[in-house]
């Protein structure tokens, strides 16, 4: 099997082997069994989930929103 690679991703992984004195395709193969653990389990592909994000209570209501997010513009 043949795999290329775009010379700026090539050149990162040259450097990421080239600091953990490591072949790139040693970099290559970790790489892909950390996504495969990732991805796939023995009955067949996970399917993926979008990522879920808890950013806090919702403090102002959204007609307010505009108003607020541009008042610092009316001080001038």
């Amino acid at each position: 099997m043949q795999i290329l690679f775009p010379e700026p991703q090539l050149s990162r992984l040259r450097d990421l082997a080239r600091r953990q004195d490591r072949p790139v395709s040693e970099v290559v193969r970790a790489a892909v069994d950390s996504w495969i653990g990732m991805h796939y389990y023995e009955g067949g592909a996970v399917a993926e989930e979008a990522p879920v994000y808890h950013c806090g209570k919702v403090l102002v209501d959204p007609d307010s929103l505009r108003d607020i997010a541009y008042s610092d513009r009316d001080q001038s």
